[in-house]
């Protein structure tokens, strides 16, 4: 296993400790948790340049890092849900868009075929990060520039994959189905 597969699996193995601290009641645990958070999103960014700079592509990589980065993100979104500081609707609309692009990308990999992140995806998996990353600060003045981010991202969610399926849509054999 290469070093950016190994960010990979150490941004997954972090997830529950985050989670963990979301829900630990001491002064501090949010702090450490936003700290998780953060760090855990720089491997995301990390991986990938690792594995690009030095041609450690694998198929492992393609399949774990978007999976890796929708289990990080999700954690987060339903904790920040749970603890009733962003709205549920805007919470199930990423996750429905994140299963959705999923299973379009498991039928184009039974046809041999990649489907690579597009520039708006991207735009997408930065609004979340930093959305999340000042909501879960909890520093009271930042909220609202938060809640912003948040709905930009979720935005950028809907309209990402609406481009996602329309630049894609012919991996699909319609006729078929």
């Amino acid at each position: 296993m290469n070093l950016a597969n190994k960010l990979t699996f150490l941004r997954v193995l972090m997830v529950p400790v985050f989670v963990l601290f979301m829900y630990l009641d001491f002064a501090g645990a949010r702090l450490i948790a936003t700290l998780i958070f953060a760090v855990a999103s720089f491997t995301d960014f990390l991986d990938g340049y690792l594995a690009r700079k030095n041609n450690w592509v694998t198929n492992f990589g393609k399949f774990a890092d978007p999976l890796a980065d929708k289990i990080l993100v999700a954690s987060a979104l339903i904790c920040l849900t749970g603890i009733g500081d962003i709205p549920a609707w805007g919470v199930i609309i990423i996750i429905a868009r994140e299963f959705a692009v999923t299973g379009f990308r498991i039928l184009a990999a039974a046809d041999n075929i990649t489907i690579a992140a597009s520039p708006l995806g991207k735009l997408k998996t930065v609004t979340q990060l930093i959305a999340i990353l000042i909501l879960l600060t909890n520093i009271t003045a930042l909220y609202r520039i938060g809640m912003f981010v948040f709905y930009v991202a979720v935005f950028f969610t809907l309209i990402s994959g609406i481009d996602y399926f329309a630049k894609n849509l012919k991996v699909l054999d319609l006729k078929h189905i």
